[in-house]
């Protein structure tokens, strides 16, 4: 299972940066007539311009961030050109939380954090899709490790 952050609020501000472009190009060609209207009309494309750099900027950090749950560990992945990656044993996860927003609750996401027996160790993953039931799947695999009889010898350790 692969956790990312989700798009719904980068592609809505993707969506508002296009119906600003436009209507702004409604209200220039509708006053064609107005010179003092369009000399500084022209600039105002400049708002939609610098708002879709930061959701750009925002949908490149949300698509650096990965966290991936396999059998036997979780791993959390984070950077583009130079990557860091921390990996914590299924076993070992104590405890998972689902914080979400009424914000995040109307567009179904929300925040998941999971922490670690022994040293105070957290990985956490901000607006993700569906995360009570990522939060309920991680939780009965490392349920379903720590059951199996083999859990107490790791192979190369």
């Amino acid at each position: 299972m692969q956790l990312r952050p989700s798009l719904k609020f980068v592609k809505l501000s993707y969506l508002l940066c296009i119906l600003l472009a436009i209507v702004i190009g409604v209200f220039l060609a509708a006053e064609k007539d107005n010179q003092q209207v369009q000399d500084w009309g022209k600039w105002t494309f400049i708002l939609p311009a610098i708002l879709a750099l930061f959701t750009m900027i925002r949908h490149m950090r949300n698509r650096m961030v990965r966290i991936t749950v396999s059998d036997d560990r979780v791993r959390e992945e984070v950077g583009f050109l130079s990557k860091s990656t921390r990996t914590i044993e299924l076993d070992k996860i104590q405890e998972v939380n689902v914080r979400r927003t009424m914000w995040q609750r109307l567009w179904g996401v929300g925040d998941l954090s999971m922490e670690t027996a022994g040293r105070s160790s957290q990985l956490a993953i901000h607006s993700i899709d569906h995360p009570q039931q990522a939060a309920d799947r991680i939780l009965e695999a490392a349920r379903a490790l720590r059951s199996r009889p083999d859990t107490g010898t790791h192979p190369g350790v």
